[in-house]
C-alpha cells in the first residue's frame, strides 16, 4: 500500500460521513456524546437513528476518550439495540478501500437489524465492528467483546525413539 493511499483521521472521518450519509443517515460531526455514563466528542452521530462512528487515533490524541468501562457500556447498549456505533481504533495504516469495506459491513448489519426490528423479530447479534487496538488498554476492550472459542484438547502422540546406532571410527555403522 502506497503512503498516498493511507488515511489520516480527518480523511477517514470525512469518508465515513459520506458513507453514512449515502445510506440515509443525518450525520453531525464532532459533537458531545453524553449517554450511559459515557462522555466524549463523537466523530459522527445521527441522533434520530442513533447510529454513529468514532475513529480513535493518536493524530487527534483521542485514544483515552473511552475507558474500558465506557466502551463496555456502549457495547452493552449496542447489544440491546439502543444504538449502533462503528468504533475504529487506528492500529496499522488503513486505506480508503479497507475502511469503505469495513464501514459497509457495519452499515449492512445496521440495516439488517433495523429491518428485523421492523418485521418484529429479534435481530441477529454480531460482534461490534472494531479494528485491532493499538494500545494495551484498547486491546483489553477488544477482548471484552470477543466471544471465547472452545478448543478440543490436543491429543499427544507418544514420542518414538529410533534405536541409536554406533558408528565405528571409520564412519561405518556396527
Amino acid at each position: 500500500m502506497a503512503v498516498s493511499d493511507l488515511l489520516s483521521e480527518t480523511k477517514a472521518c470525512d469518508l465515513l460521513a459520506r458513507l453514512f450519509r449515502a445510506r440515509g443517515f443525518t450525520v453531525v460531526r464532532n459533537i458531545p456524546f453524553h449517554e450511559y455514563g459515557v462522555s466524549f466528542h463523537i466523530d459522527g452521530w445521527d441522533t434520530k437513528a442513533r447510529v454513529g462512528f468514532e475513529f480513535l487515533s493518536s493524530e487527534d490524541d483521542d485514544h483515552d476518550d473511552l475507558t474500558l468501562r465506557e466502551y463496555q457500556a456502549l457495547m452493552t447498549a449496542q447489544q440491546r439495540g439502543e444504538l449502533s456505533l462503528f468504533i475504529l481504533d487506528e492500529v496499522e495504516p488503513l486505506s480508503a478501500a479497507d475502511l469503505t469495506a469495513m464501514a459497509d459491513d457495519f452499515l449492512d448489519e445496521v440495516a439488517e437489524a433495523a429491518a428485523a426490528r421492523k418485521a418484529g423479530r429479534k435481530p441477529a447479534t454480531k460482534k461490534p465492528a472494531t479494528k485491532k487496538p493499538a494500545t494495551k488498554k484498547l486491546a483489553v476492550k477488544k477482548l471484552a467483546t470477543k466471544k471465547l472459542a472452545t478448543k478440543k484438547p490436543a491429543t499427544k502422540k507418544p514420542a518414538t525413539k529410533k534405536p541409536a546406532t554406533k558408528k565405528s571410527p571409520g564412519g561405518r555403522s556396527r
